[in-house]
């Protein structure tokens, strides 16, 4: 068996000791004579794989303890519309809530927004193709909102938020989706910060939700679906229903990975550099081009393109080849995408550079 150098958008590449480690307990996990796919949820030996998951994320956040982490399903999607069926229940909320538009994600998490409060467009990127994040260092946020809303890194568009927006004391809510893990973040920031677990930390099937508890409702919310409500996923420790136990006991393991890596400022610094490696060659190149503004580039997620849609699909067809998969562009942007994850070897990035530098000289 031959692995490829993945660069999917998610799901995506996993830690191949993470990989290798639930091969090994497939069959039999720790004794127990069944997989963690076959275990009841409310065995104790259950339990304990989701409280060291939740320990291990603690620590490596440094989630104070007036946070709650909840590990939901649904993905970020359903959060969409919990995040202000919540927010908005709250005593003397005033259902309004103001979001920054940088892509797919913030748009869409607008829209759902929009079906149940008062939603309102902060500000924008979509006149340049989001290929920027806005000046967020004063913006109109209304006096009465609840809440200010954005996608901290857009998968699509290859941007990030490099500093957060000045919310005027607002409570911020961030979808991390798909820089989850790749850099520490000061959780006391924000009121709630989340994302799916499938571009960078686990399986696809679950999001992890991070929210303050003060920002949880009390008691259960007679207009708002069970299953969006907070406060019943908190008081049963993310087990009100069955929960994706095999993407949790993955994340689990992830997240002991990144423990053994040194952490997440150790991570940051070797996204840094494999990040850097592709930008430069970018910044080079006679054929091959960036399409984001430098100062907003994303660590995660590098977007590039020809300038020609034949020379393009030529690259993806021959770089599959290579065993350099899945570096088709968004088919909502065409293009490429090279998405960098935590799980991606210096090695994969090397190869891709080096691949390239061959293909612009042959075409």
């Amino acid at each position: 068996m031959a692995r490829v150098y993945n660069f999917s958008a998610g799901p995506a590449v996993l830690p191949e000791c993470v990989l290798q480690e639930c091969a090994d307990e497939m069959m039999d996990y720790r004794g127990s004579g069944m997989s963690v796919m076959e275990m009841s949820h409310r065995s104790k030996m259950y339990q304990a794989i989701v409280d060291e998951a939740e320990a291990d994320l603690r620590t490596l956040m440094g989630i104070p303890a007036n946070y709650h982490v909840l590990f939901l399903q649904g993905g970020a999607h359903q959060q969409f519309s919990a995040i202000p069926l919540n927010l908005c229940a709250l005593p003397g909320a005033h259902g309004k809530a103001d979001y920054i538009n940088t892509g797919m994600w913030s748009k869409k998490a607008l829209a759902e927004a929009k079906r149940f409060i008062d939603a309102a467009e902060l500000a924008s990127s979509a006149d340049e193709t989001f290929s920027y994040i806005p000046d967020c260092s004063d913006l109109p946020v209304r006096e009465d909102a609840d809440y200010v809303y954005i996608c901290e890194n857009n998968t699509i568009y290859g941007t990030v938020y490099h500093e957060l927006p000045n919310t005027k004391g607002k409570t911020l809510v961030s979808d991390v989706s798909s820089m989850f893990l790749s850099q520490p973040h000061d959780v006391e920031r924000y009121g709630v910060i989340y994302g799916g677990v499938q571009k960078n930390v686990g399986p696809a099937g679950i999001s992890i939700t991070i929210v303050r508890d003060d920002l949880v409702p009390q008691g259960d919310l007679a207009d708002v679906p069970i299953m969006l409500q907070w406060r019943p996923q908190v008081d049963a420790g993310s087990m009100y229903n069955t929960p994706n136990c095999w993407a949790i006991y993955v994340c689990g393991k992830v997240f002991k990975w990144l423990l053994a890596q040194g952490g997440l400022e150790a991570m940051h610094e070797r996204n840094v550099a494999k990040a850097q490696l592709l930008y430069d060659f970018l910044d080079e190149s006679q054929m091959f081009r960036g399409t984001v503004r430098k100062q907003d580039r994303s660590l995660m997620n590098v977007p590039f393109v020809t300038g020609d849609a034949e020379l393009d699909a030529a690259f993806v067809k021959e770089s599959a080849a290579a065993g350099l998969e899945n570096l088709k562009g968004h088919r909502s942007v065409g293009g490429m995408r090279a998405s960098i994850y935590n799980a991606m070897p210096v090695e994969g990035v090397e190869a891709l550079v080096s691949f390239m530098k061959q293909f612009e000289a042959t075409h």
